[in-house]
């Protein structure tokens, strides 16, 4: 059986001396989709923020493409392929979209015009706007934007915290597109989603976070499928 690309196992941590996360554990293979849900203050977005090194861990271990990166900073972990856009403060407002996409391959030191292109083939809206100012636009091209800047430092492992969160139900629909179209490319895509029902639609795995704790791990359809989750979790 080979191992998953990213392996982030029995993770037990949090802020200050309280525990946040209980013995969670989060796997993603590549080109996999893989969707955190629960309750508020389940520990979803610590739980990503764990696997991407903002958080430190009393005990677990994170493992991406079989090396153990438990240790390493999330900058040290954006040169080994991890791609993270956060819920809010994702952009640089006052900069045009087309510097907020080139502030992503700040890291790279090489040509980047072929991921440029390719950001602007995936988000054509993007490509319109290149001149604008990233804070002048809606809060689904700003979303847009925060993945592009992402894509741009060429990630194996894709992160994204609620990115859904405030847009309307037609710009949702547009990015779960797009995510999906992502994946196709062989990056993973690890996602915390308040938007259930629709996240593990399109989930090839799902993990259904209570207190810090796996509660149910499946098949995004498998836990559509489940009655308990959807009565508890997917509101019936």
């Amino acid at each position: 059986m080979t191992q998953p690309y990213l392996s982030a196992t029995h993770m037990r941590g949090g802020y200050g001396k309280a525990d946040i996360l209980n013995d969670c554990t989060i796997t993603v293979d590549r080109g996999q989709i893989a969707v955190i849900v629960g309750p508020n203050g389940a520990g979803k977005s610590t739980a990503m923020k764990a696997v991407f090194g903002m958080l430190n861990l009393r005990e677990g271990t994170v493992l991406l493409n079989g090396e153990d990166i438990t240790r390493l900073t999330p900058q040290e972990r954006v040169h080994k392929g991890m791609g993270f856009v956060p819920q809010t403060h994702n952009i640089f407002p006052t900069m045009t979209v087309e510097e907020n996409l080139e502030m992503g391959a700040f890291t790279r030191g090489e040509d980047f015009s072929d991921t440029l292109a390719q950001v602007y083939d995936l988000f054509p809206a993007v490509a319109m706007k290149r001149r604008q100012r990233a804070g002048e636009l809606s809060g689904g091209q700003r979303q847009q934007v925060a993945v592009g800047r992402a894509l741009m430092t060429k990630p194996s492992l894709l992160m994204l915290d609620e990115p859904t969160a405030g847009v309307s139900p037609i710009v949702m629909d547009e990015l779960f597109d797009r995510i999906i179209e992502i994946a196709r490319t062989g990056i993973s895509i690890l996602m915390v989603e308040q938007n259930a029902r629709q996240a593990l639609e399109i989930a090839d795995i799902g993990y259904v976070l209570v207190q810090g704790a796996n509660r149910f791990t499946d098949s995004g359809k498998a836990l559509m499928a489940d009655p308990e989750v959807r009565r508890t979790f997917l509101g019936g």
